[in-house]
């Protein structure tokens, strides 16, 4: 499998594991210059963005490492793009920045780890 296939079936199984919690998944792979986010969903008042690293059993660094101050940063970038984008008014919504870490071994999910607010805005002041 590829790297892109890997990342692929990581995000799907996200996606299944947070429906099956109730969360209705609007957007997948939004873009802008310099950022992405791989899931946006929604459960009652909460807008969730949602970055998924996938790693083999026993990888060097996990997932949760893997999203650094940087990463961080881009993310709350695009996230507030989406929200101008699709009018999502922040007097409505609880925005939520979450990680789910997803372990595979031999081309098979073994695990799901998922991280609620993972990280705030705090921090970061400036998001262009």
């Amino acid at each position: 499998m590829t790297a892109t296939e890997i990342g692929n079936m990581g995000e799907d199984a996200v996606c299944a594991y947070l429906e099956n919690l109730n969360y209705q998944i609007i957007d997948r792979n939004f873009r802008i210059r310099g950022g992405e986010i791989d899931i946006i969903a929604v459960k009652s008042d909460e807008l969730c963005f949602v970055e998924v690293k996938t790693r083999s059993l026993n990888s060097l660094t996990t997932g949760i490492e893997a999203v650094d101050y940087g990463k961080k940063k881009r993310i709350i970038k695009t996230a507030h793009h989406y929200c101008e984008k699709y009018h999502f008014d922040e007097d409505d919504w609880y925005f939520r920045y979450d990680i789910a870490e997803v372990t595979i071994m031999r081309n098979k999910i073994i695990k799901i780890d998922y991280l609620e607010n993972a990280f705030d805005e705090t921090n970061f002041h400036d998001n262009s």
